[in-house]
């Protein structure tokens, strides 16, 4: 296992494992940050659940502003409130937790550019450094081991919070901050001291394999995302299959997933999605690529955007999705801004792709399960030499 900077799990998520899984990336914030295009509403209603998602909403902000008024902390009171809301995917974030989570929409994080894994035997090394990053000028290389931050010994624990020490998630740290890293290179054992800055991140490589295939991995649906999968596509070779590679896409804005679907359909529908109870459609742009063959790799860390995009592509018999069963979350949170600056986030709908399968708590089940050999498959798949059936 291995992660990111800006791939963390926030610190007041109160819904156990599941949720910490949920929360090493991104997640879909529905119409508060924009993710969802506002098409028009249908008659279907469901007012049941509209009545729920809006009392939610009203409990949470009752119970921080009476909080506030008697001295006591709101985002505490917004916890206990969300807790008792029985939604498996609300959060409360500080003020400055929800400032880092728009960010890391906007394709940027606060963290010294390195990527984390675990090895089998607790270990934690260095899996990657970002050029130009502070860890890159401070000569921190790939396979370095990293033995503590600021002096906790991270050895054996889990990738998310020695990820959660690096970026300083424990006292809100910014860019500017420092933070001192233990390293061990061969028999060579120092401290490093390094400042944490603001640093973007590639949410969509491109890179060419054997047989004229071109893999497209996108890690995020960040800010602009979407059409750098339309540009790759447009780019390249006319012969090329594509492989799409989403696995470990936690999601992201929704807005760009459907563009990124508009690199590959023709107009049309993509998802429906409910909103306080009324059913609402997104669509595809027109004239993307139909006929270029194309294959989707995703895996239990495929969620939210990435699931939609899967679900458009798989029910339009658009691509052959190759890999394993999606994590399974089709909900949409939207925010509720509290008196002292921290904001809940509670869910208000749930979306379906094209053919009307339900993704929450269920996933989406790929056309042909394959483990570890995935992009060596769709290769193979795309050259024509094997049966996806």
């Amino acid at each position: 296992m291995s992660g990111r900077e800006l791939f963390c799990q926030p610190r007041r998520v109160r819904r156990g494992a599941a949720l910490t899984l949920v929360f090493a990336g991104l997640l879909v914030t529905g119409a508060a940050t924009g993710a969802f295009p506002d098409p028009g509403q249908s008659d279907r209603k469901t007012p049941t659940g509209a009545a729920r998602a809006a009392d939610a909403h009203e409990d949470v902000a009752k119970a921080a502003a009476e909080a506030m008024a008697d001295g006591k902390s709101p985002m505490e009171a917004a916890e206990r409130a969300v807790s008792r809301s029985g939604d498996r995917w609300a959060a409360v974030y500080s003020e400055g937790e929800y400032q880092e989570f728009e960010e890391a929409l906007d394709g940027q994080y606060t963290g010294v550019g390195l990527w984390a894994r675990r090895e089998r035997d607790g270990r934690i090394e260095v899996g990657k450094v970002q050029p130009g990053s502070p860890a890159a000028a401070a000569g921190i290389r790939k396979g370095d081991r990293l033995r503590s931050v600021d002096g906790e010994d991270v050895d054996g624990r889990p990738v998310t919070d020695v990820v959660s020490l690096l970026r300083g998630d424990a006292t809100d740290a910014r860019a500017g901050t420092t933070v001192t890293l233990g390293l061990e290179r061969g028999t060579r054992a120092w401290s490093e001291t390094v400042r944490r800055a603001l640093l973007s991140t590639d949410s969509v490589t491109v890179r060419k394999v054997s047989a004229g295939i071109t893999v497209i991995k996108i890690s995020a649906f960040t800010r602009g995302s979407g059409e750098l999968v339309r540009t790759a596509v447009r780019q390249a070779p006319a012969d090329a299959g594509i492989v799409l590679d989403l696995r470990g896409n936690s999601g992201g804005l929704v807005g760009e997933a459907v563009t990124a679907a508009s690199a590959f359909l023709d107009g049309g529908l993509v998802a429906t999605y409910d909103v306080d109870g009324a059913e609402r459609s997104l669509h595809a742009e027109p004239g993307g690529d139909t006929a270029r063959p194309l294959v989707a790799l995703v895996d239990g860390g495929t969620m939210s955007a990435a699931e939609m995009l899967t679900g458009a592509l798989q029910d339009r018999g658009r691509a052959v999705v190759l890999g394993s069963r999606t994590f399974g979350k089709g909900s949409i949170q939207m925010p509720t801004r509290l008196p002292d600056g921290s904001v809940a986030e509670l869910t208000v709908g749930h979306y379906r792709t094209p053919s009307g399968h339900v993704v929450d708590g269920k996933g989406i089940t790929p056309d042909l399960e394959v483990g570890s050999a995935a992009l060596q498959r769709a290769e193979t798949v795309l050259s024509g030499l094997g049966d996806p059936s």
